[in-house]
């Protein structure tokens, strides 16, 4: 199947599971695309005793998963995107919910 994950928390459980759901979903042999919107723009670098989600990101693009990030919340917090995490556009999310089987939002 073809999983389209829509992640709008920097909570580090909750982005640091959104990103364990991802990497096993890869492992089960799914297609798996990742759109980091509102404060998960913020997620690349995030760090947290028990829950590295930065680990787990790196791990899901290693993996072959593609992560898109809101242009518009990246801006809006003067952010740019990066090699893991490129400025994305909102017809790019409609674009991989169009693409996807099922859409998981975290």
């Amino acid at each position: 199947m073809k999983f389209g994950v829509i992640i709008e928390t920097k909570e580090p459980e909750k982005a640091w599971n959104a990103f364990r759901f991802a990497v096993a979903s890869l492992g089960k042999g799914h297609e798996v695309m990742v759109f980091l919107m509102g404060e998960a723009v913020e997620c690349q670098g995030l760090t947290h005793n028990k829950f590295d989600v930065d680990v787990q990101m790196l791990k899901f693009a290693a993996e072959g998963g593609t992560i898109l990030a809101c242009g518009t919340c990246l801006k809006s917090r003067q952010m740019d995107g990066t090699e893991l995490c490129p400025i994305s556009t909102m017809a790019d999310c409609i674009q991989m919910v169009e693409w996807a089987d099922r859409v998981i939002t975290f």
